[in-house]
């Protein structure tokens, strides 16, 4: 079983960030999973959602280094990953990092950007290290990308290519409040912003010890099997024009271990697994034009594949 002490810190960490985001426990834990796994978050939904307070009050809840990047066109890639300047005087060189090089990183809009701007996180996302001429520099552990963007909004947007899609753990989507979780959020609101009380209830070796612990939840040979043929189900559908990567694959596997240990388990059940499955898959499966044409989404085809693929027992 999980020791009550991580179970404790979760809880610590989930109930501090619910201060800040009425109803929305699920987005609350997945951004959690992100963050325990050594993932990246892109967060998408309409404006006025609560998708940066999420992300600032989780900052706010952990004592690490934030940083938030607006992005616009204007930003230019040494913006975000820093950049060398030469001083004629001495004849050397000094690096000047840039907003990466903190251990949470807040890329706001991250799709109304270039794409070359876009592509410089590419590198810290996936290596955890950035590469500013000819040099590499090591990006602060632990380290997490939270970047939102908006789905409706297309003008002045640039989309995120599929590389840059792949790198992220979970896609998030926040939803309308209801009824009551409204009122509460404007009761909350006629005075102080609460997300500017909000104090930390974990260090970074909080976090580096959850994310070890979640590498020693046990994923048995079923589960793994279970996940490759889910994994082969849309690689071979008809209206899939690119099936989940081997990476995605892994990514399921490492977002399903999250999970059990967000339960409390010290194992992964084929339930984690499909309560993952959508967050982990549904921005990574490539439609082509005929089931887009028949409005088909991607949360259909896994759908179909869950539906399809036997779940294994459990003592497999």
């Amino acid at each position: 079983m999980v020791e009550n002490s991580h179970m404790e810190l979760i809880k610590k960490i989930r109930d501090n960030i619910e201060t800040v985001i009425v109803g929305k426990q699920q987005p609350i834990d997945f951004l959690i999973i992100c963050l325990m796994c050594g993932g990246h978050a892109l967060i998408e939904d309409v404006p006025g959602l609560g998708k940066t307070s999420m992300v600032s009050a989780l900052a706010g809840s952990v004592d690490l280094s934030f940083q938030r990047i607006q992005f616009t066109p204007d930003v230019l890639p040494s913006d975000v990953t820093g950049f060398t300047m030469y001083h004629i005087s001495t004849g050397e060189k000094e690096f000047y990092p840039g907003a990466v090089m903190s251990q949470v990183i807040l890329a706001d809009e991250i799709n109304r950007t270039s794409p070359k701007t876009q592509s410089a996180l590419l590198q810290a996302m996936q290596e955890k290290q950035v590469t500013v001429d000819g040099e590499t520099h090591e990006l602060p552990h632990p380290f997490m990308v939270c970047a939102t963007q908006n789905p409706v909004e297309l003008t002045g947007t640039y989309p995120l290519p599929e590389a840059q899609l792949d790198r992220f753990l979970l896609k998030i989507s926040m939803g309308y409040p209801s009824l009551s979780d409204e009122v509460t959020i404007l009761e909350r609101n006629k005075g102080e912003d609460q997300a500017k009380k909000i104090k930390p209830v974990a260090t970074a070796e909080d976090i580096i010890t959850l994310q070890k612990t979640v590498e020693r939840i046990k994923c048995a040979s079923g589960i793994l099997t279970y996940i490759v043929e889910l994994a082969g189900f849309t690689r071979s559908h008809n209206d899939v024009s690119l099936g989940i990567s081997p990476r995605a694959s892994i990514a399921l596997m490492r977002a399903s271990m999250g999970f059990a240990l967000l339960e409390g388990r010290d194992h992964v059940l084929p339930d984690d697994v499909q309560k993952m499955m959508k967050p982990v898959l549904e921005h990574r499966i490539i439609l082509n034009p005929h089931a887009a044409a028949q409005n088909i989404s991607t949360g259909n085809i896994i759908d179909s594949a869950l539906r399809a693929t036997p779940v294994p027992g459990m003592g497999k």
